[in-house]
């Protein structure tokens, strides 16, 4: 059971990509099973082909490792992101790229904590139907609706998909420096993926809400946003940041697999592969 079904799996000292599974989703709040996201990745990854006919290339051939995943700890998500922070920056002393499989959404703070303290100047691009602006939620600081908030005051973060929010967080992004896009901005404006990409530079981390995506063609997340973006949007944006920055990691979190449908599974798996394969050009 490891991404892409591989054998011999790539040893961790010869990977480039090093795939890590984070099983936990306690502060979900509408609909939870987003542990069960990181699993039914790696199941469906196994029935890809490992030939990807986009790049003309076996991506998989640069080295992918899967770790074991992240133990969970139930005393609450600051915890778990400390676990989760320990464990990137493990991978990241290492030189490898981590791709970090979630889970809900809360415990991208801890890979990007990890990852800017070894890239000074990291930038973070948030895909998201949610803008996770909350100063606290459920009386957590450290909750999934916090966790852009949480990451925004230690480097710069750039949003992309955002169609909700609070009254609270409108007032916090019309006063801070983050840069947040809409789903209407990227679906009317030809140029959009430029516009974005002119505020990334240097090293990023890219972290991948799942829910970015329209649920006609996602929905198995917890919290499913009508008018998202689709398939080939969320691509031509990944493959021009791996083409203008140096991504260090990324995440792709909050797929709450549902049962005896497959095909969110798959393209949540193909979508990991192909932004590998972009960013090993």
């Amino acid at each position: 059971m490891n991404f892409g079904g591989i054998y011999p799996e790539c040893s961790l000292r010869d990977a480039l990509f090093v795939v890590v599974p984070v099983p936990y989703d306690l502060t979900s709040t509408y609909q939870p099973g987003s542990r069960r996201g990181p699993a039914a990745i790696i199941d469906a990854s196994s029935n890809m082909e490992l030939y990807d006919d986009e790049l003309k290339k076996e991506t998989y051939l640069c080295g992918i490792h899967t770790a074991l995943p992240v133990p969970v700890d139930a005393r609450g998500p600051k915890n778990m992101i400390s676990l989760v922070h320990k464990k990137i920056t493990r991978i990241a002393a290492l030189n490898k790229i981590p791709v970090m499989l979630g889970g809900e959404h809360s415990i991208s703070f801890g890979a990007v904590h990890a990852l800017q303290k070894k890239y000074s100047k990291l930038t973070v691009l948030q895909l998201d139907a949610h803008a996770d602006l909350r100063e606290s939620y459920q009386k957590s600081p450290y909750s999934h609706a916090c966790v852009a908030r949480r990451i925004a005051e230690i480097c710069p973060l750039i949003q992309v998909g955002i169609r909700s929010m609070s009254e609270e967080e409108a007032e916090y992004l019309s006063q801070s420096n983050v840069k947040s896009y809409s789903a209407d901005f990227v679906l009317e404006n030809n140029d959009w993926h430029e516009r974005i990409c002119k505020s990334l530079s240097g090293d990023v981390y890219v972290s991948i809400d799942l829910d970015v995506f329209d649920p006609s063609i996602m929905p198995s997340t917890g919290t499913p946003e009508p008018g998202g973006l689709y398939w080939n949007n969320v691509l031509r944006l990944l493959k021009m940041v791996s083409s203008f920055c140096k991504v260090r990691g990324f995440d792709v979190v909050e797929l709450a697999p549902l049962p005896n449908v497959v095909a969110p599974d798959f393209m949540a798996a193909k979508l990991i592969y192909r932004f590998m394969g972009y960013i090993n050009k």
